[in-house]
């Protein structure tokens, strides 16, 4: 198969000025951080958080250096724990009066197939990645819906919640939960002008995945691809920006496949 070279990595264009916005997940590596830099890029005033501490305190830093203290701070949050949840959201609006954007991004994966799965690991990865999804869901949304302003959910999921594969049954389960959320909240919340929307990245490459899968396991899945590559995590967030973005003002309750699967 002839891979296709990466494009080159597309400049903002101030799409999201003036928008407030909290990402999930958003410690450096991967979906999120990249969508933090992006939202940057475009204009955004971002609230980045992570379960990981040092890590996300070390990409506040980087981000500062780069766009300044103003437009990026950081609060470290466990999307399985409702407490800490709700003062990612508290703190948002104490520090910057509103909130326009969630990019819900926090997940968990791992490789086990169903008959040797325990319950710890069902619940563990449907923990993080639906409950926690749910929880920031619910928090964001209250806070939209006494804005009265309108504003966006943009949810990460996964081609895995529509196409089966061996070992992901717990994560294919979650991220097909995160589809129906998505769907669901859309329409409660496009009564107060708020739009829900999901992406749903086929193979997008960062550290984690590295450790966590098999380079044959890799190959196969790269080999899936129509471009012969993995996406980089940025080709994910601009996706996520044009969901956050004025572009998508009639798109609601969508899954959008970031994809070159064929099979």
């Amino acid at each position: 198969m002839t891979t296709v070279e990466t494009p080159a990595y597309v400049p903002g264009h101030g799409l999201l000025k003036g928008r407030t916005a909290v990402i999930t997940a958003a410690a450096g590596a991967g979906i999120g951080g990249a969508t933090a830099r992006r939202f940057l890029e475009e204009g955004a005033r971002v609230l980045i958080s992570d379960a990981h501490g040092r890590r996300l305190k070390e990409y506040e830093a980087e981000l500062a250096g780069e766009f300044g203290a103003r437009a990026v701070d950081a609060a470290v949050c466990d999307v399985t724990d409702e407490t800490q949840v709700r003062a990612l959201f508290d703190t948002t609006v104490r520090r910057h009066g509103r909130l326009d954007v969630v990019v819900n991004n926090a997940g968990l994966g791992g490789t086990s197939d169903l008959v040797d799965m325990t319950d710890e690991q069902w619940s563990r990865v449907l923990d993080v990645t639906l409950n926690g999804t749910f929880r920031c869901t619910r928090a964001a949304l209250r806070i939209l819906r006494e804005q009265g302003a309108g504003g966006v959910v943009v949810n990460n999921a996964s081609v895995v919640g529509w196409r089966a594969q061996a070992g992901q049954a717990h994560y294919a389960a979650a991220k097909a939960g995160v589809m129906a959320l998505t769907r669901c909240a859309a329409i409660e919340a496009a009564r107060y002008g708020v739009r829900v929307n999901a992406v749903s990245p086929s193979l997008a490459m960062h550290p984690h995945l590295v450790k966590v899968t098999t380079p044959e396991l890799l190959g196969e899945l790269t080999a899936r691809e129509a471009f012969g590559r993995y996406a980089e995590p940025w080709e994910v967030a601009n996706v996520i920006v044009f969901l956050a973005s004025g572009y998508s003002s009639y798109m609601t309750g969508e899954v959008v496949a970031v994809s070159s699967q064929h099979a």
